[in-house]
C-alpha cells in the first residue's frame, strides 16, 4: 500500500506545472521600481580618482519612454549649460560656444570617470536587452540579459535584483567573451515620495581602471511628462527653460 502511495505522489507530483519565472516580465518590473518611465530627476556625479581627488557634476535630467532622453549640466559653471540627448541608440552632445551638437557614442564620457554615456545616458534595460535566464540565489534573483543590438554599450549584462523590493543589488558589466568591464553597486534605497522608491546612490568600479571609482547619487526624482519637441537638437539649447 505503501508503495502504491509513493508512485501515486510521485506521478501526482510529475504532473503538477512547473511555473518558470518570467524574465521578461520580472526585468519590466525592475526598471519601473528603478525608475518611471516618463521622469525628471536631479542627480550629482562624483569622479573620484586614485590619489582622493574629485570632480563633481549636477545634471538635470528628463526621460520620456523607452528611448528619449536630455540631459543639463547645471554644475560646475566650466560646464554649465551643456546638454546631451539620446533618441534610442544616437547621441550628442551640445557645448555652447561651439553652437553645434557634436554625435557621440555610448562608450565615450562627457564627464570622464567609470561611467560612460551609456551608463549616464540609460534607457530601460529592457527595452536594450533580451532575458537569457533568470537564477535564484538567496535573497535575490539573478538576470543573464544579452544586449538585443550590437550598438548597445555592453553585450552582456549580470543584474541581480532584491526579490521583496524588485530593485536592482548590483549590475556587472560584460564583453561578448565574458569579460569584466565594470561593476555597478545601487546602494541606500530612499522613499522620493509619489510611490518612487529606489536607490540613492549608484557606485561603480572597473578593472580597467584601477584606483577609480564614480557615484552617482540622486537628490529628486518624479514622474513628468513632456511634449516630444524637447528631445530634439534644435531643443538642446533651451533645456535650462523647462526646469
Amino acid at each position: 500500500m505503501l508503495k502504491i502511495i509513493s508512485i501515486c505522489a510521485m506521478i501526482l507530483a510529475f504532473a503538477l506545472p512547473v511555473y518558470a519565472i518570467d524574465g521578461t516580465q520580472l526585468l519590466k518590473e525592475v526598471d519601473r521600481n528603478l525608475n518611471p518611465e516618463s521622469y525628471e530627476s536631479y542627480r550629482k556625479l562624483i569622479n573620484i580618482e586614485p590619489n582622493g581627488s574629485k570632480k563633481e557634476y549636477t545634471l538635470f535630467t528628463v526621460k520620456k519612454g523607452l528611448d528619449k532622453m536630455v540631459l543639463l549640466f547645471i554644475a560646475p559653471a566650466s560646464e554649465k549649460g551643456r546638454s546631451t540627448l539620446r533618441l534610442g541608440d544616437n547621441m550628442w552632445f551640445y557645448i555652447p560656444n561651439v553652437g553645434k551638437p557634436i554625435r557621440i557614442t555610448s562608450l565615450q564620457s562627457v564627464v570622464g570617470g567609470v561611467f560612460n554615456n551609456a551608463d549616464i545616458l540609460q534607457l530601460d534595460y529592457a527595452a536594450e536587452y533580451n532575458v537569457e535566464k533568470v537564477e535564484e540565489k538567496g535573497k535575490d534573483y539573478l538576470l543573464h540579459l544579452k544586449a538585443k543590438t550590437k550598438t548597445v554599450a555592453y553585450d552582456r549584462i549580470k543584474l541581480w535584483a532584491d526579490k521583496e523590493k524588485k530593485l536592482p543589488v548590483k549590475i556587472e558589466c560584460l564583453t561578448e567573451a565574458g569579460m569584466l568591464i565594470k561593476t555597478l553597486y545601487f546602494k541606500q534605497v530612499k522613499d522620493f515620495g509619489e510611490g518612487i522608491v529606489r536607490p540613492a546612490v549608484i557606485e561603480t568600479d572597473s578593472p580597467l581602471y584601477k584606483g577609480y571609482k564614480s557615484l552617482m547619487i540622486m537628490a529628486r526624482i518624479k514622474a513628468k511628462e513632456y511634449k516630444d519637441e524637447i528631445f530634439t537638437l534644435s531643443f538642446m539649447s533651451h533645456i535650462d527653460s523647462i526646469r
